[in-house]
């Protein structure tokens, strides 16, 4: 899979940052939906094409990635190409996902969070190798390293944890998004993916996705949420913004 978009001369809003390509649409599809409609320069990275797997193949899942970014309203998709099954958090990594970041300017990296021992041991070393990244990113005399890209610092990093995370979290920072108006663009973009889920299986991942939608939305009063963590305490200089800023008890941060 190559690159899907053209880099943009502007920076990015949020670039979200996945192992595989449906990682964040099952993880954050109607927060990335969202913030398309509200006019955010959104983007996807997909660290791997997912191939070789037991279904499909690199064509169709090409074709399912394109599909999936075009029902979330992102027309900037990317994939940096990295191995697939043997994803490691590693210098090599570390300085081709920097170039990225150094590329695209992000103001937010999106990334995914947990580790997933029943699944893809990728998942928790795209954590690692996206915190390490974002620090590389930023680093002088090294320019060799990065292609000849300029230093770029990532302000702010979010993680899109998986629910299905073989450890008990406890973040520094957490909050919910409302997505209840973007639920079945979410819905339909992991539908996106048929090589890798149909019947049973479809049925099967679309009943976990609506039972974690409707448990983080009611902790606010919403329809369906999805959870974001922060490495760091969620901080305003607006008080009544934050706590005014939605319907429900905390009220959630706005993106």
């Amino acid at each position: 899979m190559s690159h899907i978009s053209l880099i943009p001369e502007s920076p990015i809003d949020v670039l979200a940052v996945g192992a595989h390509p449906d990682d964040l649409e099952i993880l954050c599809g109607g927060t990335l939906a969202k913030l398309a409609k509200t006019g955010a320069k959104v983007a996807i990275l997909d660290l791997t094409n997912g191939e070789p797997t037991p279904r499909g193949t690199l064509l169709q899942r090409e074709r399912e990635a394109r599909l999936a970014a075009e029902i979330l309203g992102i027309p900037l998709r990317f994939n940096a190409e990295l191995p697939n099954r043997i994803l490691m958090d590693c210098p090599e990594h570390r300085f081709k996902l920097a170039t990225w970041f150094r590329k695209l300017r992000p103001k937010v990296v999106l990334g995914i969070a947990g580790r997933t021992v029943a699944a893809s041991p990728d998942h928790y070393q795209a954590q690692l190798l996206i915190e390490a990244s974002r620090f590389c990113s930023q680093l002088t005399h090294w320019d060799d390293r990065f292609e000849g890209t300029k230093p770029f610092r990532v302000e702010h990093l979010v993680y899109a944890p998986f629910p299905f995370d073989a450890e008990n979290r406890s973040w520094a920072g957490e909050f919910i998004v409302d997505v209840t108006g973007t639920w079945e663009q979410k819905l339909n973009s992991v539908r996106a993916y048929a090589s890798q889920f149909d019947g049973p299986r479809l049925e099967k991942i679309e009943r976990m996705l609506t039972g974690h939608g409707i448990f983080y939305g009611s902790k606010c009063g919403f329809t369906y949420g999805e959870l974001f963590a922060l490495p760091t305490k969620v901080g305003t200089g607006d008080f009544l913004g934050l706590v005014l800023g939605a319907k429900g008890s905390p009220a959630p941060v706005k993106l």
